[in-house]
């Protein structure tokens, strides 16, 4: 089984961009599913960044903003495959 790595915060409607709230480790390759009442979707992680700068990996604390392929909620958790 996959474990929770955060939660999603806010979304981004006009660019496709979720706020997710991390409690691990997330890194560029990795793949994540969304998972809420009406979102389930897995995805690779392409890019991430923190106050619109890209990085690479971050850490538990941190909130990332990324990219997704469908359309996420506030409350939304994310789990790494």
């Amino acid at each position: 089984m996959s474990e929770k790595i955060g939660e999603v915060t806010h979304y981004f409607t006009d660019i496709e961009v979720g706020i997710i709230k991390l409690e691990d480790k997330l890194e560029v390759g990795d793949k994540i599913r969304v998972k809420g009442s009406t979102t389930d979707f897995e995805q690779e992680v392409t890019s991430m960044e923190i106050d619109r700068e890209e990085v690479e990996e971050s850490g538990a604390g941190e909130s990332v903003g990324m990219k997704v392929k469908e359309r996420v909620r506030e409350g939304d958790e994310v789990y790494k495959l």
